[in-house]
């Protein structure tokens, strides 16, 4: 985002038995305010790595894929994000796919707290952050009118279709804004 309007500071850091250090200098990097983001978010907001303990954060993980096998299959090797701001409110998990692809598996915002950026923000931060890294940053998704529109809305373009994903991995229905779910949607958007 080319916009640098009242530009704020988000402070990244590593923690591997869950607690929050801010990180200086290189660490530090710039955030967009004002810019498709919501006046809701504070300049207190910081994201950070977590590196171990990744299930303690289970319940955020489950609003985005609610079968706790599936998340299995990616939380230990992906990379976890949480986004802070007077407590969690927002996490991301992301997983090297090779040939340049990073994978954004997991994105959820506590519920009392989405519409007002955290998302957005998220997305930015991992644009940011391994932009130079990989070419293509994609995420699989639900036919949902819920969902696409917010992937597009941060750049993302639809890219290709696995048919019939949730139903054949999943061992129950899944249900997104009343619609079952059957076919993954996979958008990209390049780094």
């Amino acid at each position: 985002h080319p916009h640098g309007a009242g530009q704020g500071r988000t402070a990244v850091s590593r923690a591997s038995s869950g607690t929050a250090s801010e990180a200086g200098g290189d660490g530090t990097l710039q955030r967009h305010r004002g810019f498709g983001v919501r006046k809701a978010m504070t300049a207190d907001m910081k994201i950070r790595e977590i590196i171990d303990r990744k299930k303690a954060y289970l319940n955020l993980l489950l609003l985005a894929d609610e079968q706790e096998d599936m998340i299995d299959r990616y939380l230990e090797r992906g990379g976890m994000y949480v986004l802070e701001d007077d407590g969690v409110k927002a996490e991301c998990v992301v997983t090297d796919e090779g040939g340049g692809v990073l994978e954004l598996k997991n994105i959820a915002v506590e519920p009392d707290f989405q519409g007002k950026g955290y998302g957005k923000a998220l997305i930015d931060f991992l644009v940011g952050t391994y932009r130079g890294r990989y070419s293509v940053l994609q995420v699989g998704t639900g036919d949902s009118p819920s969902t696409i529109p917010f992937y597009e809305s941060c750049g993302f373009c639809r890219h290709h279709l696995v048919k019939n994903f949730f139903t054949d991995h999943y061992d129950h229905p899944i249900y997104e804004c009343g619609a079952k779910l059957v076919d993954m949607v996979y958008l990209q958007r390049e780094l």
